[in-house]
């Protein structure tokens, strides 16, 4: 699930320049060796590494982008092809080999894997072995808190059942995440298909949660906090601290946490699509980055954890917004498979009013 990173106009400019090759449907020409073809999250690669693999090897990467799994997947199943790499969710990963539209990784033509953080293989039940897929990053969403406007507080989801915070309090308009939180705090699963256990969550989140709440908002959270309308959010980092970037008192008294019961979590992966005609370049680009030095570049544009991959630490600049440690006790979130209709029931009843 990709969180997108405001950038400087001129890495704006170069991104732009792989997007305006991208939107491929196919390829003119079968002879295109020296062009990967990606199609991955929105401004989810730093222009820096692009340039250099480019650089590197002497080829163009045409980047195509998606802002959500469901589009890609959408797009791929109505026949949008040409890509040589593809970046799904772990549950897509599981929904992709599943219906085969992924190449088996060769492990021999990859270098680096060695590299992969063993923590994050043991969270990857969906491909534990990478036959499929290879990590790129393993991260969460939390908390951030104004503790100007709120000194006194609980490092849980319980913070969200507060009426003296009522109206200054978003939570993400994101099924899975706001179900997630509360089936952990609940002590259950965040992919359970019990239904009285989802019905004691959706309970916990209609009765108790959203009576503070301003609204269920995914997309200018951030934005939100910076201004002061809001001093309580569910969400992601790297957006806070972006939006935030420039008002040193307020950057002073936030505090961004993950509770320690956990939460949902994500693991986006580097998969070679199937049918890729590129796949030696493909095999060439999911190595570079897991290069420790290439990794930790990645990471530090972002401002996240070298979660991936074990060795780019000693090559990292940057100090992370949350640490591994942080996200340790996060649970990934599974293909719910038919089970899913009952989350969306849920759901409705509770967005009923917004």
């Amino acid at each position: 699930m990709k969180r997108i990173k405001k950038i400087p106009i001129l890495a704006a400019a170069v991104i732009m320049g792989f997007v305006v090759l991208g939107g491929c449907s196919g390829r003119g020409s079968q002879g295109e060796s020296n062009k990967l073809y990606i199609y991955n999250w929105t401004y989810y690669t730093p222009p820096s590494v692009i340039e250099k693999f480019e650089k590197e090897y002497g080829v163009t990467v045409v980047y195509d982008e998606f802002a959500s799994n469901e589009e890609m997947y959408a797009k791929l199943q109505a026949g949008g092809s040409g890509y040589d790499i593809i970046f799904p969710s772990g549950d897509y990963v599981s929904i992709m080999i599943s219906q085969d539209m992924l190449e088996k990784i060769d492990k021999s033509k990859l270098s680096n894997l060695e590299n992969v953080d063993p923590l994050v293989l043991q969270k990857a039940a969906y491909d534990p072995q990478m036959n499929y897929s290879v990590p790129y990053y393993w991260g969460a969403a939390g908390i951030a808190v104004n503790t100007a406007k709120v000194p006194s507080y609980e490092k849980s989801w319980s913070i969200f059942g507060r009426p003296d915070l009522k109206g200054r309090m978003t939570m993400l308009d994101d099924m899975r995440e706001v179900f997630g939180d509360a089936l952990v705090y609940l002590g259950y699963s965040v992919n359970t298909k019990n239904p009285s256990e989802l019905a004691r969550a959706r309970e916990l989140v209609n009765n108790t949660w959203k009576p503070n709440l301003t609204k269920f908002d995914a997309e200018a959270f951030g934005k939100g906090y910076a201004n002061g309308d809001f001093w309580v959010v569910q969400g992601y980092a790297e957006v806070v601290y972006e939006e935030i970037a420039g008002d040193e008192e307020l950057l002073k008294n936030t505090v961004f946490f993950i509770p320690s019961v956990g939460g949902p979590a994500y693991i986006d992966s580097m998969c070679i699509y199937k049918g890729a005609r590129n796949i030696d370049l493909a095999y060439k680009f999911i190595d570079f980055i897991h290069r420790p030095e290439i990794y930790a570049e990645f990471t530090d544009f972002f401002g996240f954890p070298a979660t991936a991959n074990s060795k780019a630490g000693t090559f990292k600049q940057e100090k992370p917004l949350y640490t591994t440690a942080d996200i340790v006790n996060t649970e990934l979130k599974d293909d719910l498979g038919e089970a899913l209709e009952m989350y969306n029931d849920a759901w409705e009843t509770i967005k009923v009013g917004y």
